[in-house]
């Protein structure tokens, strides 16, 4: 396993996406960014969520910046969830033993990702495809569902992508009653990337680390709340680790 940085209350894997494709064979993948670093403050389901997890990667490129100026080095690259999941099952597209649920983003979206995904693969990688009602973790008999179809779909991989931290905490309460799955990965807005509904950021965007200008470009009224008045805090604290004054709340 690779060594990890200390982001304020939690550890990073310090990995590249290429270890992190050939080393990744169960457990569940979570995808720091700035605003999972403000949460992380003050929500302490999401906190022990991270303690579980088995891998914890940098998603932001601020991150990884923000990481050099650490003691002892920081992250060697940014891994973006949405581009690593391409990555992930084009890395499997010849691996029959990979079978991936998708579960997440509005109705419809699901399955057409996975049309989409398994004709450039060639191949079914992508067995079954649902998108949860709004409020479906606070209803049992829906989750129960949910479980029952993701069980039945013989999919050892399963990406959930409807926000954080409510991916995190579903797949934490419930991963015990899909024993077949492996691999869990909690990754966003992904599947809406993946059926086309959603952009990434151009490339120079990305290399910049503005990807956040670009989505705030494309979703003002949403991205305003989270960029400037939720994840500024986010530098406060970073700011106090740099001094060695950071306290974690929940030790």
């Amino acid at each position: 396993m690779s060594k990890t940085v200390r982001i304020l209350n939690v550890d990073v894997l310090a990995i590249t996406q290429q270890e992190l494709l050939e080393q990744l064979k169960k457990g569940v993948l979570i995808t720091p960014n700035l605003d999972h670093c403000v949460k992380l403050q003050k929500d302490k389901e999401f906190y022990d969520c991270y303690q579980q997890a088995e891998w914890v990667v940098c998603d932001s490129k601020i991150l990884y910046l923000c990481s050099k100026l650490l003691r002892g080095g920081g992250f060697p690259e940014a891994i973006p969830g949405s581009s690593f999941f391409t990555a992930f099952y084009q890395y499997h597209k010849d691996d029959p033993n990979c079978r991936i649920f998708l579960l997440g983003a509005a109705e419809g979206v699901a399955k057409k990702a996975m049309e989409r995904i398994n004709e450039s693969v060639g191949r079914q990688i992508v067995v079954g495809a649902h998108s949860p009602s709004y409020g479906f973790e606070k209803r049992p008999k829906e989750c129960n569902e949910l479980i029952r179809i993701v069980n039945e779909s013989g999919a050892n991989v399963v990406l959930v992508g409807v926000g954080a931290p409510k991916q995190e905490k579903w797949i934490m309460k419930h991963k015990s009653q899909m024993p077949g799955v492996d691999i869990w990965m909690a990754l966003g807005a992904t599947i809406d990337f993946e059926a086309g509904n959603i952009q990434r950021a151009p490339k120079i965007y990305q290399k910049l680390a503005m990807e956040w200008l670009y989505r705030l470009q494309k979703e003002p009224k949403r991205m305003y709340q989270r960029y400037f008045k939720e994840d500024l805090v986010f530098f406060w604290h970073f700011l106090k680790q740099l001094l060695g004054t950071y306290k974690n709340p929940f030790a």
